[in-house]
């Protein structure tokens, strides 16, 4: 009889685990309060880059963060009363951006996307959703050329990792993206890229192939959780208490609220981001579309152009402020003056943001047959199938072929 291993949380990263978990061997279920594929894994801007290597806090972020805030319309958003609650991360997040520290946490960003569109394809093989991933090359637009600097520290991260990227004048942009405003003139264009035509339909087509291939999934809400005296978990639910034995906590922003029980004092912050998607845009968008200067992405997809970013802190549980949603229509118009902005549908969901940007990937110290793999911040669609590989090979016993350190728990202690 096969051994079994439940996954807490069906967004991607729990779906790709529970796919290669399956391959090895294991009797697999999974347990979510929501149907599979829904909260960030499906409102995200769908960028599948084999490319990301650079962290949310960067040298002299800082500056920008008062103007940011008060800002209604900036990319940043703050609920004051949740200020004494936030304020403890925020400081362990602008130390995450030292200058020194950084070219480590690059490498380990790049480890868990770099082979991330090949797993994509290879995972919806024979799935008919293939076409969900679409071949794409991100562009960064700027107004002013003078602006673009690839000597800049974000660059240099890229180009060290042998990114490849390249400058381009307003000619070849308006020619690669016709629907652009004229006003941007420039851009920086990542090449070799993916990006979901639906991020939640990739979702749900493999969380449909894991359960072709006999995974149980369990739709209720996992309240907490408690080792079981000779090995094992149970787990509290609105349902009733469920016992399992290997555990992996896939619950994204809900995570560390799992395991603060278990001792476990985690710097998990809510970050909370909105989309807008434009339907019936009357353009195309041809690329994922970076504004380096409003801190969105602008991407077609089957539903129309959608529009995704901003960071909101609020906690886990406060209601979301669709006014930062609304944002996104006039930013869209500024971008694509052509679009059509009366067909809109909003959209607010929870990242799990760790202050360095690195998800926790792997064996939670201390505790047995309990597996960490959560925290992929703004990242996660990407990162979530080289996550889901790791964490069935860790659970099997296996040795990684990816140093796993960067993303332990100790690094908080």
């Amino acid at each position: 009889m096969a051994e079994q291993v439940t996954i807490i949380g069906a967004g991607i990263v729990g779906i790709c685990s529970a796919i290669y978990l399956l391959e090895k061997g294991f009797a697999v279920e999974v347990i979510d309060r929501d149907p599979p594929a829904e909260g960030a894994s499906h409102g995200n801007a769908g960028v599948v880059s084999p490319w990301t290597c650079v962290p949310q806090s960067m040298p002299g972020l800082w500056r920008n963060v008062p103007r940011w805030l008060l800002d209604p319309e900036g990319p940043v958003a703050l609920r004051w009363p949740y200020l004494p609650s936030f304020l403890p991360w925020a400081v362990k997040f602008l130390r995450a951006g030292d200058a020194a520290g950084l070219p480590a946490i690059a490498d380990a960003m790049n480890a868990l996307n770099r082979p991330n569109l090949e797993l994509y394809r290879q995972l919806l093989k024979n799935t008919g959703a293939e076409h969900l991933i679409s071949d794409s090359c991100y562009v960064h637009v700027y107004r002013d050329p003078a602006a673009i600097d690839l000597r800049q520290l974000a660059w240099r991260l890229r180009l060290d990792r042998d990114v490849p990227l390249e400058a381009i004048d307003d000619g070849t942009l308006h020619e690669i993206e016709p629907a652009l405003s004229a006003d941007y003139k420039a851009a920086v264009l990542i090449k070799a890229q993916g990006r979901a035509l639906d991020p939640g339909g990739v979702g749900k087509a493999l969380a449909a192939k894991a359960q072709a291939a006999g995974a149980r999934f369990r739709q209720v809400g996992v309240d907490r959780i408690a080792p079981r005296e000779g090995g094992g978990w149970r787990l509290g639910t609105a349902g009733g208490e469920i016992d399992c034995g290997k555990l992996v906590v896939a619950a994204g922003a809900w995570s560390a609220r799992l395991l603060a029980p278990l001792g476990l004092k985690l710097p998990l912050e809510a970050e909370r981001g909105y989309h807008l998607v434009l339907g019936n845009p009357g353009i195309t968008v041809n690329n994922s579309i970076m504004d380096t200067e409003s801190k969105f992405v602008a991407s077609s997809m089957l539903a129309g152009v959608r529009c995704a970013g901003t960071a909101e802190f609020a906690g886990l549980d406060a209601a979301p402020d669709y006014r930062r949603a609304k944002v996104f229509k006039r930013l869209a118009k500024r971008l694509f003056p052509d679009i059509n902005t009366d067909d809109t549908v909003e959209w607010m969901g929870s990242r799990p943001s760790f202050p360095d940007s690195l998800p926790c990937i792997g064996e939670v110290p201390g505790q047995r047959d309990l597996f960490a793999a959560f925290g992929h911040s703004h990242y996660g669609f990407g990162m979530a199938p080289n996550t889901g590989r790791i964490v069935a090979g860790v659970v099997a016993g296996e040795t990684p072929n990816v140093d796993l350190a960067p993303y332990g728990m100790g690094r908080f202690s």
